[in-house]
């Protein structure tokens, strides 16, 4: 997968091809599709979510350059691979979720697999954690309408946002946002299709 699916499509920060090639991916997905654990394709979730493609995860997670000693929120913690993702590359992780079955589930996998620095709380995501703020790095992998305006609220000095943002619900970009003093630069890093960010700050669930 490291090599065939990632190096070959430029991802090449060292770190993260580590990260992807440690972390067990076939624990995160249901048995039924363990066999294509390491595919390069999205795959169903319970809830009726999914787990992004290896490609996805490797791209927005080196889209974050991390260094490992910063604090990340993740926003939409789904099956919790992800988290594990992040948990190998920074010191603190903490994601949210706003399906209940799937905060119990990531936790017991997340703590079976000893990630003792990732933390996952029921809530909406679009809402942030405002009471662990500032966050060096956010990342979101759900696709917003518009940049919330919690996360710019709870980014540090120097923090990065990276998320999906578009006008339909299923085709987005994602875009690297930095923070230096006041001023809030972004980039656009290239499409991608993501389930929609729903909450207060997102998408109206009633009108998907």
């Amino acid at each position: 997968m490291v090599q065939n699916q990632l190096v070959t499509r430029g991802i090449c920060d060292a770190r993260v091809l580590a990260a992807l090639e440690t972390v067990p991916r076939e624990l995160f997905v249901p048995d039924l599709h363990s066999s294509m654990a390491y595919d390069d394709c999205a795959l169903p979730i319970s809830e009726g979510q999914t787990i992004s493609q290896p490609f996805t995860v490797a791209f927005m997670a080196e889209a974050l350059q991390l260094e490992g000693p910063e604090k990340v929120l993740e926003v939409g913690t789904g099956s919790g691979y992800g988290a594990a993702v992040l948990g190998s590359l920074a010191a603190e992780i903490h994601s949210v979720e706003r399906i209940r079955p799937l905060v119990e589930e990531a936790r017991k996998r997340l703590e079976h697999l000893n990630y003792d620095n990732v933390h996952v709380y029921e809530s909406d995501g679009t809402l942030g954690l405002a009471e662990l703020a500032p966050f060096d790095a956010i990342v979101v992998t759900a696709g917003a309408q518009q940049l919330p305006q919690p996360y710019v609220d709870q980014l540090g000095d120097g923090g990065r946002i990276v998320i999906p943002i578009g006008p339909t619900q299923r085709c987005q970009s994602i875009f690297r946002y930095v923070r230096r003093g006041e001023e809030l630069s972004s980039e656009n890093l290239g499409q991608f299709a993501f389930v929609p960010l729903i909450g207060e700050h997102g998408w109206d669930e009633s009108t998907l």
